[in-house]
């Protein structure tokens, strides 16, 4: 099968109407990361050499992989071959509730916190999983009534034989704490955007909620963060929600209150200090620069 090219406003769009989406892995290894933000989990069958950092630990693998991402437990993808192919597939929890068995797939050890994410295939496995990626491709292409439910059934295929298998151990060693911990920080940090939508605010606002996401003392992830960057952490995140402030008072229709409220503002007040302090400017006056 061809890879797929696909523009990434129009898959996102999709992804979220149907909260699944499955697709082939172009040869560059990018769409690995293609997803909409933190609304996800994912499974991945790929081949090449890849390095997943969590906050806490690194898997180094070559050859054919079986991972699982939680989109509540925080991680950086590294490729590391030009060479990268397989497929991917994405799906929120409501599209799995609409089946009866979403606790057997969720609050698996693949799936928690500390557990096994990453598992070494074979060629006869790859085979086998590989035929059942082709077939979700399939189904969610049909006209299929029931499709849906047919694609929780490959999920949850997949997911047990994967249980079947013995979890990788390969931890990759060379990478030292604060290196480790700041790629987490700093992908995390980028998958809070961009901001979608007013009633969905963002939801990590200073480094305390971002060590806690990663499971960190806040003061490793400030230590961390300064020695590898030379920056401190709320440095990092004050530019990020400013850039975001900047895109949404220039490229939509919200009024400043609900700008505010997006970035997780109290009172837009507090959001024109903010933001005048770190500009210079307010964001009223910005937005008429803009128009």
């Amino acid at each position: 099968m061809p890879a797929r090219t696909r523009d990434l406003s129009t898959f996102n769009a999709d992804l979220k109407l149907k909260g699944f989406n499955v697709f082939q892995i172009e040869a560059d290894g990018a769409a690995t990361r293609v997803y909409s933000r933190k609304d996800f989990y994912k499974i991945c069958l790929t081949t090449g050499t890849s390095r997943i950092h969590y906050a806490d630990r690194t898997f180094e693998q070559e050859g054919t992989v079986l991972f699982f991402g939680n989109p509540h437990i925080p991680y950086s993808w590294e490729t590391l071959t030009t060479r990268y192919v397989g497929y991917t597939c994405l799906f929120s929890e409501d599209f799995l509730k609409a089946g009866d068995r979403t606790d057997s797939v969720l609050r698996s050890p693949l799936f928690k916190l500390g557990g096994t994410p990453l598992l070494k295939i074979t060629k006869e496995q790859r085979t086998f999983l590989n035929g059942l990626f082709e077939r979700m491709i399939a189904e969610q292409d049909s006209d299929y009534a029931h499709k849906d439910e047919l694609i929780r059934n490959y999920i949850h295929l997949i997911v047990h034989e994967a249980l079947k298998l013995t979890p990788s151990e390969e931890f990759d060693t060379r990478k030292n704490a604060a290196s480790r911990i700041t790629t987490v920080f700093l992908e995390t940090l980028e998958r809070q955007f961009p901001i979608e939508s007013a009633d969905r605010p963002l939801g990590l606002r200073t480094p305390q909620d971002y060590a806690q996401a990663l499971n960190v003392h806040v003061n490793s992830l400030n230590r961390a963060v300064k020695g590898v960057t030379g920056k401190p952490t709320g440095a990092h995140i004050a530019e990020r929600v400013i850039t975001e402030a900047r895109a949404l008072l220039e490229h939509t229709d919200w009024n400043v209150a609900e700008v505010a409220y997006a970035l997780g503002f109290e009172y837009p007040s507090y959001f024109n200090s903010y933001f005048k302090r770190i500009t210079g400017t307010n964001p009223q006056t910005l937005r008429a620069a803009a128009v």
